[in-house]
């Protein structure tokens, strides 16, 4: 299950290692309402690979202006407490499992 963090326990979870799936989101954007079941269903999916997370953008602007996300969603692979990957924007779930596949 996805589980919603502030910026703060985001930090302390990928700052721990191992690998961290993070959507970044908002109340307000209409894609990343759409994301939101298909990364619940992907994180029991994957989660003996990795830990699902969401941060919303409007409650932690500053990580957000740190990572560099203009533009939500945008779905962040952390690894090792680096960012490994990212994908900006809304993917369907074949498309969405694909990129989990492939960086996980």
């Amino acid at each position: 299950m996805v589980k919603t963090m502030t910026g703060k326990e985001l930090d302390e979870l990928v700052s721990k290692g191992g690998t961290v799936v993070c959507d970044f989101w908002a109340e307000w954007c209409g894609p990343c309402r759409m994301l939101s079941p298909v990364m619940d269903k992907l994180s029991e999916e994957f989660a003996d690979k990795a830990e699902f997370a969401k941060v919303n953008v409007d409650e932690d602007g500053d990580l957000a202006a740190s990572l560099g996300i203009f533009s939500i969603p945008d779905v962040f692979v952390f690894a090792d407490g680096q960012v490994k990957t990212h994908n900006l924007g809304y993917l369907p779930e074949e498309k969405m499992r694909e990129f989990l596949k492939n960086n996980l």
